[in-house]
């Protein structure tokens, strides 16, 4: 699963990552991002415009916002099939834009949990592959979305069973595109990205709180 990010990098750093995307004012730096807070997504309006989305996922028959807390993921093998995922796979998708996630590495002899904190090699911020949704219980909707996953790469597979889906940056369009999609046909952009071009290494445990959303979190560490 991917249960924290962040989205540090300078604001400046970011338009320059992502031409063409409409920003709004200055984002603040992000080290230890938490579910059901809010997160910045370009939803597949299109628009291009990034906006701040309640990250777990609420469809539009949910009764309240509750259920959002147990759907920050959607596994990307199932999601197009799933009755809380299938109308958001066909026609509301995003970008959740990140710069790093953390993960736990378990430890089977202590039953310890090490936070590792993912990252492109290159240090450049990049995008999860993203549902959305729009929630109308009265005046003031409630814009959501969720992390889709896919089976861990070799760098991961050691880490945990599940990774976030992370999107090159070609196919942006694809996913961003506003037409209605059948199922299965974004599959192929659903995969693990390349191992070779990532970096993973332990870090405080600091980010197991989200109050500590501080630079200290992203931190390397030795044993």
């Amino acid at each position: 699963m991917c249960g924290r990010f962040t989205l540090w990098l300078q604001f400046g750093d970011l338009i320059k990552a992502f031409p063409g995307f409409q920003f709004p004012e200055e984002l603040a730096p992000r080290y230890n991002i938490a579910p059901t807070q809010s997160v910045a997504a370009v939803p597949n309006d299109g628009t291009r415009a990034v906006g701040l989305f309640h990250w777990g996922l609420v469809p539009y028959w949910a009764k309240d916002t509750s259920i959002g807390s147990r759907m920050i993921n959607a596994r990307a093998e199932t999601a197009a099939e799933k009755p809380a995922f299938r109308a958001a796979y066909r026609r509301r998708r995003c970008l959740i834009l990140a710069d790093g996630f953390y993960e736990w590495q378990a430890d089977p002899a202590s039953r310890a949990k090490t936070p590792m904190y993912v990252r492109l090699a290159s240090g450049e911020p990049f995008a999860f592959a993203g549902l959305w949704e729009i929630w109308r219980p009265d005046d003031t909707p409630l814009l959501s979305c969720t992390i889709l996953t896919t089976e861990p790469n070799s760098l991961m597979a050691p880490i945990h069973n599940r990774m976030p889906v992370i999107l090159p940056r070609h196919a942006y369009d694809r996913w961003l595109d506003p037409a209605e999609v059948a199922p299965g046909a974004l599959q192929d952009l659903l995969v693990p990205y390349p191992a070779e071009e990532m970096v993973a290494y332990p870090v405080s445990r600091l980010v197991n709180s989200p109050s500590n959303d501080v630079p200290a979190a992203i931190e390397p560490v030795t044993a």
